[in-house]
């Protein structure tokens, strides 16, 4: 195995101290401008790798920014990741991304594992049944900045990025009213997550708003799977008096339902309109289009990672910031009857 390049040998090479090597490496102004740029030469022709760890112990800071999240598959997550990257890494930031898979038990050792690493800040979407807030405190309690994006738990002295879901939902139900629909179903996924009741919640006022009576029986909860669309839209279109619309909480469910409406001969969006949330990419780029909510993912991203530098700027322990981002209706053909799809 090849000798590791130290500052030593660096010294050596130039017949100056180890210290002065040091000081040029890191910026020291103490240093003139030619010699750190000797140094740097140097050090790059004998690939000199500075020890991170070594940094980080002196400078109190890791530079290394963890990243919590339920799944990485999901374009939601992934698009948020890399607005993240986009913000930290010119800032000299490593993201370090870690999932959940939607399990309290793991987040909360994943929390533990990114706090002994002694990372600079966590950026994390709670898993759906995280209910126990102790190992979110406890990054607070190491004054290390905690901020939230998409979903949430209110907890004080931390920050949160997230979507407004209530304007989405209703946005998208006004649409499907627009459309002449007037027997709108919602697929929810589960209400005891923030995100899903304020879509379930937009939904049902924008009915009563226009002066639609809200129906139970069109209020399906499902796994934002393709599968359980299908069943829950079986299940819709087997009542007395079915829907005419859906708008579902989950692009995935959307997409369930469009194949079984087709499958049973009903016309989209002639008979029957479907709109979905989230703009996952499949919603483009299928013959069907899809009529979706866009989420801004990768806008998510950039404001949740300028929030953690501001809060690395400021010289109070912790800052709160409640940032709220606008959603984005596409229209498009699974729910455009007047052309005005995308």
């Amino acid at each position: 195995m090849s000798k590791k390049t130290t500052i030593y040998d660096i010294a050596k090479a130039l017949n100056i101290t180890a210290a002065t090597v040091s000081r040029a490496l890191n910026n020291n102004p103490r240093i003139s401008e030619d010699t750190k740029k000797l140094v740097l030469e140097t050090a790059e022709k004998l690939n000199y790798k500075q020890n991170r760890l070594a940094l980080a112990l002196k400078s109190g800071k890791s530079k290394n920014v963890g990243v919590v999240l339920p799944l990485i598959n999901r374009n939601l997550f992934s698009n948020v990741i890399r607005g993240i990257e986009e913000e930290l890494n010119p800032m000299g930031y490593n993201v370090i991304i870690c999932q959940t898979h939607d399990e309290e038990k793991k987040e909360a050792d994943i929390i533990q594992n990114l706090l002994d690493a002694q990372v600079d800040g966590i950026i994390i979407s709670i898993a759906r049944y995280t209910k126990n807030t102790k190992h979110l405190e406890q990054i607070l309690k190491k004054n290390i900045p905690l901020i939230f994006f998409d979903r949430k738990l209110e907890i004080k002295g931390s920050s949160s990025v997230t979507l407004d879901d209530f304007r989405g939902a209703y946005e998208a139900t006004q649409h499907l009213i627009e459309q002449g629909c007037t027997r709108i179903a919602h697929f929810t996924v589960d209400r005891s997550v923030d995100i899903y009741k304020k879509r379930f919640d937009g939904y049902k006022q924008a009915l009563i708003n226009n002066g639609i009576d809200f129906n139970e029986d069109y209020v399906i909860a499902l796994e934002s799977k393709i599968e359980s669309g299908k069943e829950a839209a079986k299940k819709l279109m087997a009542l007395k008096n079915p829907p005419d619309a859906i708008f579902s909480a989950s692009d995935l469910g959307a997409l369930g339902a469009i194949q079984y409406l087709r499958g049973i001969g009903i016309r989209i969006p002639q008979d029957f309109c479907v709109v979905g949330f989230s703009n996952e990419p499949f919603t483009q780029f299928m013959e069907l289009t899809i009529s979706t909510v866009d989420q801004a993912p990768i806008l998510m991203g950039k404001t949740a990672a300028k929030v953690f530098l501001e809060q690395m700027k400021s010289e109070k322990v912790t800052i709160e910031r409640r940032m709220v981002l606008s959603p984005s209706l596409k229209i498009r053909k699974s729910s455009s009857r007047t052309n005005h799809a995308e």
